[in-house]
């Protein structure tokens, strides 16, 4: 017996049921015409090798063994004497002078004669340093080397090797001071011996025993410089990832940190010196967590050289993997695909059947041209959206095996995958009821204008990754779309925020910055649902009125 409806209709004849089989017949042509078309499978044969090159990078990266990075590059030795500038600056040595190193002989001063002093002469056995006078000498060392090349050129030491310079056979005048001529009688050399024994020193550095009369006007220093002792040389690796970051995950505004390499307290230094206290919060040698009163972080303001080499492979491994996640989604999906698909799939949806011909066969059943344009753009969405499910599960399912971290699988990036999967069939749908309306408007030159605003959205996108809170970006699909992907990271990985902004504190280098924002439209309230929800709505709204703008023009469009 058949069944009725309230008004005695056979409800296999109902509207509804005409309804569904109209939708289902020119739904499921759209679907068979786009799969017959070697085009669809190009485009989506490019979206796969995109996808699948980006895996084989992030594969790639995760199988290599991470390389531990100096963050404050205190493991460089740039004098190449084999002591780390680490170990140098605990010893107070210069990393840019292999004469200066741990254990290497120090000067220390001890007095010196200024321009005006008196009386002028001085008798000791000491290094002299810019010696400008007559000295007689009762010892001179004749087997030391330069300590001081930090200091000095190697004109200013003596070397006592060469043959000495008899000042009677150079024509020196009898008062070079006054006349300044020792440069064109002596060439190179800073001083020279008077047949007397006494030597004439200008600017001189040497070590020994004798009287020195320093002339007036010129200034001469004197001290003493240590023995040499064994220092042993520390490894490289000892300055590396050799101070975390400490936190206790309290989310109140705290001191927190510790200089676990002593380079900021300097309690074991030779090179005496306090302790600094950048961040003025009153604490030497911390980091400063400030929260405002939701708990939100504020910011990270940490004393210098304390957390500054934090371990890399625990921070920058979690903030890469979700760079890599984030970045794929908003470029590859929304940026690439969201444009792509639609401008080879949407953009002929009705215009093709036009140029074809078979427009009419088509609108000869009984069936609204508005209908029509409805159901073809559900056909393109079973196609494009059946593709981007799939596709986004299947790197999800690879990334989240093989991520960082100690679970066999990484649950928490589901949710983001979910996000940009929606994001990017938001955006398929915007764009593909733009393209296909545009085609029904301009059928020859459309193509142009599609490529034209497909610039537009891209760039936008690109303005949103950067500049997310810029106006002029929120004339684009591509801006609201990225909010909904931020808007979802904030959601799942609640601490990307803290994670941000510790790769920005303690200088990690990563991508996250720059790839993830916090998202902007949240009515002041900091609430992610709320840029989610008002993303969504907006690119639906967008969508369904692009659709009636091409259902009102093909309902006056003459068919030629």
């Amino acid at each position: 017996m058949e069944e009725l409806d309230k008004q005695g209709r056979n409800l296999s004849t109902t509207v509804w049921t005409q309804l569904d089989r109209k939708a289902g017949a020119i739904s499921e042509l759209t679907i068979r015409q786009l799969r017959n078309r070697i085009s669809t499978w190009v485009v989506l044969g490019v979206g796969v090798l995109l996808i699948s090159l980006l895996l084989i990078f992030y594969i790639d990266s995760i199988r290599e063994e991470f390389e531990p990075y100096d963050n404050d590059g205190d493991s460089e030795d740039w004098d190449n004497d084999g002591y780390p500038l680490g170990q140098e600056r605990i010893y107070g040595t210069s990393d840019y002078d292999e004469a200066d190193f741990p254990g290497s002989r120090e000067y220390f001063y001890q007095g010196d004669i200024d321009y005006n002093d008196q009386p002028r002469n001085h008798y000791g056995n000491h290094t002299w340093l810019s010696a400008w006078g007559y000295f007689t000498p009762t010892w001179i060392d004749t087997d030391s080397s330069n300590p001081f090349s930090w200091y000095s050129s190697e004109y200013d030491w003596i070397d006592w090797n060469l043959e000495p310079i008899i000042c009677e056979d150079t024509g020196l005048s009898d008062d070079p001071f006054e006349e300044y001529d020792w440069w064109e009688s002596l060439g190179e050399k800073n001083y020279c011996l008077y047949e007397n024994g006494t030597y004439i020193m200008f600017g001189a550095i040497f070590i020994g025993e004798g009287d020195f009369f320093v002339e007036p006007g010129f200034v001469t220093e004197w001290g003493y410089l240590t023995e040499e002792f064994f220092v042993e040389k520390h490894p490289k690796s000892m300055y590396i990832d050799e101070d975390d970051i400490n936190w206790d995950g309290t989310k109140i505004s705290s001191s927190q940190g510790f200089d676990d390499d002593g380079d900021c307290l300097r309690e074991d230094y030779i090179d005496e010196s306090n302790p600094n206290d950048d961040n003025r919060n009153g604490i030497y040698c911390d980091v400063q967590w400030t929260y405002d009163l939701n708990g939100n972080l504020v910011s990270i303001q940490a004393d210098y050289n304390v957390d500054e080499d934090p371990d890399d492979s625990k921070h920058i491994g979690e903030s890469s993997h979700r760079t890599f996640v984030i970045g794929t989604g908003k470029i590859a999906f929304v940026m690439i695909l969201g444009l792509f698909l639609p401008l080879f799939l949407a953009l002929g949806l009705v215009r093709d059947e036009s140029e074809n011909g078979t427009l009419h066969y088509l609108l000869s059943k009984p069936i609204h041209r508005g209908e029509f344009i409805l159901y073809r753009l559900l056909g393109y969405l079973a196609i494009v959206v059946s593709y981007t499910v799939i596709l986004t599960f299947l790197i999800a399912f690879i990334t989240s095996i093989i991520g960082p971290g100690d679970s066999l699988i990484r649950l928490s990036d589901y949710p983001v995958w979910l996000g940009i999967s929606l994001s990017t069939i938001l955006v398929l749908t915007a764009y593909g009821s733009v393209f296909n309306t545009v085609g029904l408007v301009l059928p020859k030159y459309g193509v142009y204008l599609c490529i034209l605003f497909g610039i537009w959205e891209f760039l936008m996108g690109l303005f949103t990754i950067t500049i997310p809170n810029s106006s002029i970006t929120m004339l684009s699909i591509s801006h609201w779309a990225i909010q909904i992907i931020d808007a979802t990271v904030m959601i799942a990985w609640s601490d990307t925020a803290l994670i941000q902004q510790q790769a920005d504190a303690f200088g990690l280098e990563t991508g996250i910055s720059f790839f993830w924002h916090p998202p902007v439209h949240t009515l002041g309230t900091g609430n992610p649902f709320i840029a989610l929800i008002i993303s969504v709505v907006f690119i639906l709204i967008f969508s369904v009125g692009m659709i009636l703008i091409g259902q009102l023009i093909f309902r006056r469009k003459e068919i030629m």
